[in-house]
């Protein structure tokens, strides 16, 4: 069982300005991308982790829910596959103006840039959860937007963006939101 193909895909992106001491998209302007149904509904967690770990871009690293304080990453992108149940999940900061607030369910996948806050707001199904995944050879931290985090949010400007897909590999929407058509 893999993927649904590229061509039929429906994907979001979405670019969300800093707030207060949430980066958001602004240091890199890689967009937030969402991969609506990009597993069947059918999918397990095992078999989600297998074709990441075949793609080869991403190492899965946990299974879990999604906290409900705003955080973010600034070591790394973040891929989360949802495996199970249906959420609401706002990104870029709750009191954030420009935020995005949305649904995902099981089959969607999620590209978060470093800097992006994320934070679950509300489960709508038991048994939320979600395959965490990390670009190989990175390690992910917590960082919530405080004064002395400064430096982290400054070397997220360091950070490469993908030159795989971490889900298609060769061509798909981290790709082609950030260089066009591949």
């Amino acid at each position: 069982m893999s993927a649904t193909p590229v061509a039929p895909l429906r994907e979001s992106s979405h670019l969300i300005p800093s707030f207060n001491l949430i980066p958001n998209t602004s240091l890199q302007n890689y967009p937030l991308i969402i991969y609506h149904e990009c597993f069947p509904p059918s999918i397990s967690t095992a078999v989600i982790e297998a074709h990441l770990r075949s793609v080869g871009v991403v190492e899965p690293q946990w299974r879990y829910t999604m906290y409900t304080t705003t955080h973010f990453h600034s070591t790394t992108h973040e891929v989360l596959c949802i495996a199970s149940g249906r959420a609401r999940l706002c990104f870029g900061g709750e009191d954030n103006p420009a935020r995005v607030e949305t649904e995902v369910k099981i089959g969607d996948v999620i590209v978060i840039p470093a800097g992006v806050g994320h934070r679950l707001l509300q489960e709508l199904d038991s048994g939320f959860e979600m395959v965490g995944s990390y670009p190989k050879g990175k390690d992910w931290d917590m960082c919530y937007g405080r004064e002395d985090e400064k430096a982290n949010i400054e070397a997220i400007k360091d950070l490469a963006w993908f030159d795989r897909d971490p889900v298609y590999g060769d061509e798909g929407p981290a790709l082609q939101v950030v260089y066009g058509s591949v």
